[in-house]
């Protein structure tokens, strides 16, 4: 059976969750100690240490878009992805857009309430250039969708599935997409799905029994990986301080250097 090393609130690990249950896989889940030092196995199978790494036998992926990827070529039915190569060009490119910038923003929002990483006006001033940034994404979101049902046409899709977490992270922290927009109906249609069901009921039930994390996050008992888009997110929205506090305080990583 596929393993897949996850965190519930990963949206790197939600698409995958989607992807496994829109095409009908068995799966088992495993959350591996993603705040202090995982076991053997999940550093074997993911020396970035980072999730999703999916297991199948004796092939071992990590990186979400190459396990999509993978599941795409090895389970082909049902597709995820459209047969025109410029609709299958545009629904990576969605995908792209949610991993390099979408993600950045909902993980600033997240570090700011969640883990506590800045107060007062600093978190304030945060908050409202993410809102800003929300909000021409969603403008932009809103032109990609036109007038059909999913990002990725008639059906529901790579570009759907890859969408779904960031906006339902940024729902949860007060920007959902405007009501009456075309993209709050395709996010109501998205959410009827029995897969994102899922993967967003988990998402929930993790997030209702996180710890104190600010307080984890000031003793120095947490580390979070700050790796290419989430730094320059929080670089180039005022946060230079939270970095090299969190740099000194071994509260904030970056990405494993290979051995």
């Amino acid at each position: 059976m596929l393993h897949l090393y996850e965190h519930p609130l990963s949206p790197y690990a939600q698409k995958i969750k989607i992807a496994l249950h829109e095409k009908g896989l068995a799966f088992e889940a495993s959350t591996p100690n993603l705040f202090g030092v995982p076991d053997d196995a999940f550093k074997q199978a993911s020396p970035r240490l980072e999730v999703p790494t999916l297991v199948d036998g004796d092939v071992v992926l990590f990186d979400s878009t190459i396990i999509l990827e993978y599941l795409e070529e090895r389970w082909p039915e049902p597709a995820l992805l459209p047969r025109a190569p410029a609709e299958r060009a545009r629904a990576r490119m969605l995908e792209d857009l949610c991993d390099t910038y979408f993600e950045a923003i909902t993980w600033g929002l997240a570090e700011i309430r969640a883990f506590g990483r800045a107060r007062g006006e600093l978190a304030e001033r945060l908050i409202g250039r993410a809102k800003q940034q929300i909000e021409g994404l969603y403008g932009y979101l809103e032109r990609q969708i036109g007038d059909a049902p999913f990002f990725d046409g008639e059906a529901f899709g790579r570009g759907d599935l890859s969408l779904v977490p960031h906006v339902a992270s940024a729902a949860a922290n007060g920007f959902a997409p405007p009501a009456g927009s075309k993209l709050a109906g395709w996010f109501g249609r998205a959410g009827e799905r029995e897969s994102v069901k899922r993967c967003l009921t988990a998402a929930r039930e993790a997030m209702a029994q996180m710890p104190d994390l600010p307080k984890l996050v000031e003793s120095g008992a947490i580390t979070r990986l700050y790796r290419d888009h989430r730094l320059e997110w929080m670089m180039r929205s005022g946060g230079s301080q939270i970095v090299l506090d969190g740099v000194e305080k071994r509260s904030i990583r970056f990405a494993v250097e290979l051995r």
